[in-house]
């Protein structure tokens, strides 16, 4: 005896099989459930514009007075604490000396934070702003990185404390 599709005998034709579909490698129906992957959001909009620099007021000042300590901050962040806040600052000054463009080095920056981001590249390329308009672009880095919850106080501390031991008014 032999079973049908619905799974009961069949007496009157020992010789009836149920033919089952071939075999093709591709399923029909997969019982399998599908596996979504997700890809990581792309062009990410910034969480502030690039002209809005006075709603952070404290980092504006610092930026236009002295954008070497914003840089040196940022670039501790984005070097995930490998490159000290001074010695970023430090060299952000070097440069600004000694070409008249610091954006040289600044741009690199925003690029690297850009990409580990996924923030999307506007209005323009990073070397094409800090170029026009570096005193925004550090601002919006500067806020950028503090509404993703960085510390961006730490930094200014270590400056301070570099710059008094080079007057060697300190220790």
């Amino acid at each position: 005896m032999t079973k049908n599709p619905t799974n009961q005998s069949t007496s009157a034709n020992p010789h009836h099989f149920v033919q089952e579909a071939p075999v093709t490698g591709v399923p029909i129906n997969p019982q399998y459930p599908q596996q979504n992957y997700t890809q990581p959001p792309r062009n990410v909009p910034w969480s502030t514009g690039l002209c809005d620099c006075c709603s952070d007021l404290p980092s504006c000042c610092l930026t236009c007075w002295c954008p070497c300590i914003t840089f040196g901050q940022i670039a501790e962040i984005v070097d995930h604490g490998s490159t000290p806040c001074g010695v970023s600052g430090a060299l952000y000054a070097l440069i600004g000396i000694l070409t008249g463009c610091p954006c040289i080095y600044s741009c690199f920056y925003r690029s690297r934070m850009r990409s580990e981001y996924m923030l999307e590249d506007r209005p323009c390329n990073d070397c094409c702003l800090h170029f026009c308009c570096e005193a925004c672009a550090l601002c919006q880095e500067y806020r950028e990185l503090k509404n993703r919850g960085f510390d961006m106080s730490l930094g200014t501390i270590f400056i301070f404390i570099f710059i008094l031991k080079k007057r060697n008014t300190l220790f």
